[in-house]
């Protein structure tokens, strides 16, 4: 039986600058918010295709949830 080849998945990771709350107390970070609702402005491709760049941005704003916040590399 022959098998048909899946579509291609779509992939690119993309950065832009956000705005953060960072709170300090006696010389220690005890509490960063990341502001998620900011507007992508200017966003830069990091890796995979750069052609998905604009279907990608206006999926984050699209309605659907976002999954975990991940932090570091």
């Amino acid at each position: 039986m022959a098998q048909s080849s899946p579509t291609p998945t779509r992939h690119v990771v993309f950065q832009y600058l956000v705005p953060v709350h960072v709170e300090v107390e006696d010389d220690l970070v005890v509490r960063v918010t990341v502001i998620d609702e900011t507007p992508v402005r200017d966003p830069t491709v990091v890796e995979g295709n750069p052609e998905y760049l604009a279907q990608a941005v206006a999926a984050t704003d699209d309605g659907q949830s976002w999954p975990s916040w991940q932090f570091g590399y």
